[in-house]
């Protein structure tokens, strides 16, 4: 590690900002070396506002049927060998239940994009529902852009948490990654509206996906430390074999636990997951994860029915494991790395 990026890494850790040209630096000369360092302050950072915990997230995977055609996505609308289903809104609940006992206290409800059949009033009655049958649970909706006004009556419906990712914050490279159909200002106006309205928002971008630069990583943050998310989700990009990128090479694990230390350095409050893509290019990537700063595990609440049909991308983990032994598992597998999953709603720290 040159002494430029030491200094680089330690003003990052005192002053939560670097100029852009920093940032550009300190991704192009990372060495291991580097890498560790970053780490270890950004490990530091995490200790000072949230202990040794991780919080979980109990992820239901909904539906699988989206509108969309993203050009990374194994569910997109023109792929036709994938088997489509929806969960009803009894299942969903259940779900939910079994993941109370559990002792999750934050229920994602993650689906494609689609308003057809999970239109606002079926969605707000599945929330009421959870929030009544499981006491003290926060639900988080994950389904894509929506209108204003639906955004709205979720949040009056008792979901507090929405995630988005932003996948890129660079138009130009935004439009190389999606249809003609989506706009990169329409997804930023989204996130600006699920703040206005109350929401603690997640945002986040693959690493490594085609066409990405280091100026494209540099302009993600700088958007994630100006808008300052409540979550982000960073996962390295995994081709899907049914999708026009499936030739393209995958994200690293390097790099997404580098950035991973960054964001943490430059958001310190924030939720960072290490996510099930991370669990998937490594068998040990979600424990990375946590040692490099993040502070959030998701494990799957879905019926194990429907897991292996709601791929985003190739060899997905986790597809078959039993909700609480998939916790349990976590848990073990945390605690070997000197991290505690605890039974909380995990809430950003200053809430």
């Amino acid at each position: 590690m040159t002494s430029e990026v030491k200094v680089l890494i330690d003003e990052l850790a005192s002053r939560h900002t670097l100029s852009p040209d920093g940032y550009e630096q300190l991704i192009e000369r990372r060495t291991p070396e580097a890498a560790e360092h970053l780490a270890k302050r950004a490990d530091a950072v995490r200790r000072e506002i949230y202990g040794n915990t991780v919080f979980v997230r109990g992820l239901i995977e909904i539906s699988n049927i989206c509108k969309n055609d993203c050009l990374y996505c194994g569910i997109r609308a023109s792929n036709r060998n994938v088997e489509r289903y929806r969960l009803d809104p009894d299942t969903i609940v259940a779900c939910a239940c079994d993941g109370w006992e559990y002792g999750y206290r934050t229920i994602v409800l993650q689906g494609g994009e689609e308003t057809t059949y999970y239109s606002d009033d079926v969605l707000c009655y599945v929330i009421e529902r959870i929030i009544k049958a499981c006491p003290d649970t926060a639900v988080t909706v994950s389904m894509g852009e929506r209108g204003r006004a639906s955004f709205q009556r979720l949040y009056d419906a008792g979901a507090t948490r929405y995630l988005l990712r932003h996948e890129t914050a660079n138009k130009e490279h935004y439009e190389r990654l999606h249809p003609s159909s989506m706009s990169f200002e329409h997804r930023m106006q989204c996130l600006r509206d699920l703040r206005d309205i109350g929401y603690q928002v997640g945002a986040g971008m693959m690493v490594g996906s085609p066409f990405q630069t280091t100026r494209h990583l540099v302009d993600d943050l700088v958007f994630i430390e100006t808008f300052k998310p409540d979550m982000v989700g960073i996962g390295p990009f995994i081709p899907h074999h049914d999708t026009p990128f499936a030739d393209e090479p995958a994200g690293t694990l390097e790099l997404t636990l580098y950035l991973l230390s960054i964001i943490r350095l430059i958001h310190p409050r924030v939720l960072l997951p290490a996510t099930t893509a991370l669990g998937t290019i490594d068998p040990l990537g979600r424990e990375k994860g946590v040692q490099a700063g993040a502070n959030v595990v998701m494990p799957n609440l879905s019926p194990v029915a429907v897991r292996k049909q709601y791929e985003l991308y190739d060899n997905k983990i986790c597809t078959g494991d039993e909700s609480a032994v998939c916790r349990g598992c976590l848990a073990r597998r945390m605690a070997k790395v000197g991290y505690e999953v605890v039974v909380d709603r995990g809430d950003i720290a200053g809430l």
